[in-house]
């Protein structure tokens, strides 16, 4: 064996343990959490193990059964749908204006949207709170699907800008001979031309509705039937009074985890596409 082939097996192997001990560092808070959703409270509270000692459904079934967390299930995917929907429809538009149309203006005004993303939540939770106050809806659902797209909304007329600049021009000019429209441009021919990054986008948005806390404990805190998951997760009593319920903490978050696991298997190749498109060209 080689010099240069040794240190070229002994580089891989360097990487492979590396790309190991990555996977190890993330992977191991979402074992610890399902491994302990498996264990009883007195297992809990005892010693720390890798493994249950004697594993149980019990912490499952009474996430379950338990309404006010069925309830939360309920709102969080009605408020995400409807968010994603928003940010989607909204920012497709804006995408396409900012994207294929030229005027004065635009690249100011998508720097403007970009710079939206910067904000920290909690700079801009006091305006909102009045803002919801005044339109009346403080304490429901609505009042998350009117604020959630101040986050969503951004982020996704910026990604969606780019893949709409980065199709060919001639399909345009194309439909516009054959006697299309704009809006028949936009709606027939490069919005579905665009469905990768519509995927891609739309899920984005999805996790960060269905992960959002600040503004849904904010917002809902005089509401216990408006709650979402993370706010109801968060506000757990338990069924035992003065319990911790740990391990229920624990099943409630590998529960509300399986939706977004579900919409990645589904959607991951239009992730793919989404994430790849654009990168080589030629």
């Amino acid at each position: 064996m080689t010099q240069k082939q040794l240190t070229h097996i002994l580089g891989r192997i360097g990487f492979w343990l590396l790309v190991v001990a990555i996977a190890l560092f993330t992977l191991f808070p979402f074992y610890w959490a399902l491994n302990s959703s498996f264990k009883s409270e007195q297992e809990i509270m005892g010693s720390a193990s890798y493994v249950p000692s004697d594993p149980t459904l019990i912490n499952y079934q009474s996430v379950l059964s338990n309404a006010n967390f069925i309830r939360a299930l309920g709102n969080s995917a009605l408020v995400s749908g409807l968010t994603v929907l928003l940010a989607l429809s909204v920012g497709s538009f804006a995408a396409y204006a900012l994207g294929r149309i030229q005027f004065r203006g635009r690249t100011a005004m998508l720097y403007a949207v970009l710079s939206m993303t910067m904000f920290p939540q909690i700079s801009v939770l006091a305006g909102l709170f009045a803002i919801v106050k005044d339109l009346g809806v403080f304490g429901s659902p609505l009042a998350l699907i009117i604020s959630y797209p101040i986050f969503t909304l951004p982020f996704t007329v910026w990604v969606l800008t780019s893949f709409f600049r980065g199709l060919p021009g001639e399909i345009e000019q194309a439909a516009y001979v054959d006697g299309a429209t704009t809006f028949q441009t936009f709606h027939m021919i490069l919005l579905p031309l665009t469905a990768p990054a519509l995927v891609t986008t739309g899920l984005l948005a999805f996790i960060s509705a269905w992960n959002e806390y600040l503004f849904a404990l904010t917002f809902t805190i005089t509401d216990p039937g408006s709650y979402t998951v993370p706010v109801a997760i968060a506000l757990f009593s338990g069924n035992i009074a003065r319990q911790e319920p740990i391990a229920e903490v624990m099943a409630a978050a590998m529960v509300v985890t399986l939706p977004l696991l579900a919409l990645v298997l589904v959607f991951q190749n239009r992730i793919v596409e989404g994430l790849t498109a654009g990168a080589v060209k030629g």
